[in-house]
């Protein structure tokens, strides 16, 4: 199976940042990768519940919406 790593660094200063590697580790695990998601700098706050369910990102689902599909879908998520 096809492999991807998605690298994240940013937090809750910019949302759409902070959602996208989830919003497309969900497409490519959707389409049939095998997925990662890399926490660095400043994104391992959004691994916090209450963090986690504020961030908003345009144009994309909820954070909190993402994270779970990445639970449900066996993506690991490293920090």
């Amino acid at each position: 199976m096809p492999k991807i790593l998605f690298t994240s660094t940013h937090g809750t200063g910019d949302p759409n940042r902070a959602s996208m590697p989830f919003h497309f580790a969900k497409g490519a695990r959707e389409a049939g990768y095998e997925v990662g998601v890399v926490l660095g700098n400043d994104a391992p706050v959004i691994l916090k519940d209450s963090v986690r369910a504020s961030i908003h990102a345009v144009g994309m689902p909820p954070l909190q919406e993402l994270f779970q599909f990445a639970i449900e879908n066996q993506v690991r998520v490293y920090v």
